[in-house]
């Protein structure tokens, strides 16, 4: 899997653990703000979720912090291969370690999810996919720090880790907005979650989107989400 062809630009996978998947794709195209000046992508990886936000968000500047070496230099040549190059960047970083005085009015993140669990046998491919226990915890911290006070904080992970990171961030103030349950198709249980966290105390949202109608087939929601980045759609 080389090069994978949006609409409006391409991205380059090459020297990525984690190529572009579902779970990147799908929270680029529902994490949401009103009116975002800036946006910031943890754990960018290949470059997509930056680049799917700079195409949604046209007034908005977008940081990217990937702890990944080869897979920042990636997504910096996507970025600067792109019409939305003025309005890109890329930290070579741990989100632990990200200075910044900026607040961020959107903050996306397609996170490590095998919290506790067995590592996986590739070192690289570990390190995208893999968290100790405290990294939920030093995620949140952070991102309360520089998370503007209307901003919001979306995330997506499997179920378990999901519950676990919404836990993590009650003792900072962060509370559900909105719950997404995402599901194969509508005889399936929910195989990830995708989550809006923010400072503002509002009644919680809860939908549920199904992927597919029938093996092979796509919903039109499914669709619907993705039809100004995908070809075909």
């Amino acid at each position: 899997m080389g090069i994978f062809k949006f609409k409006q630009f391409e991205v380059d996978q090459t020297g990525c653990a984690m190529k572009i998947n579902t779970d990147g794709v799908l929270i680029a195209a529902l994490a949401n703000h009103s009116a975002p000046k800036k946006i910031l992508d943890i754990g960018t990886g290949t470059g997509v979720i930056a680049l799917m936000l700079a195409q949604r968000f046209p007034n908005a500047l977008v940081d990217a912090v990937e702890i990944d070496a080869q897979a920042a230099e990636t997504a910096g040549k996507n970025f600067k291969n792109s019409i939305f190059i003025d309005r890109l960047s890329i930290n070579h970083i741990a989100i632990e370690q990200y200075n910044t005085s900026q607040k961020f009015d959107l903050i996306v993140s397609n996170p490590p999810f095998f919290v506790n669990d067995l590592k996986s046998e590739g070192v690289r491919k570990g390190i995208a996919r893999h968290a100790d226990e405290h990294f939920f915890d030093a995620l949140i911290a952070k991102v309360v720090t520089i998370l503007s006070e209307d901003g919001s904080f979306w995330f997506v992970l499997p179920v378990k880790q999901a519950e676990l990171l919404v836990e993590e961030a009650k003792p900072f103030n962060m509370v559900l907005n909105k719950l997404i349950h995402l599901h194969s198709d509508e005889r399936k249980p929910e195989f990830r979650r995708i989550v809006c966290l923010s400072k503002t105390n509002e009644k919680p949202v809860v939908e549920h989107l199904y992927l597919y109608e029938s093996e092979k087939v796509y919903t039109q929601s499914y669709k619907a989400l993705l039809k100004d980045f995908f070809l075909g759609y």
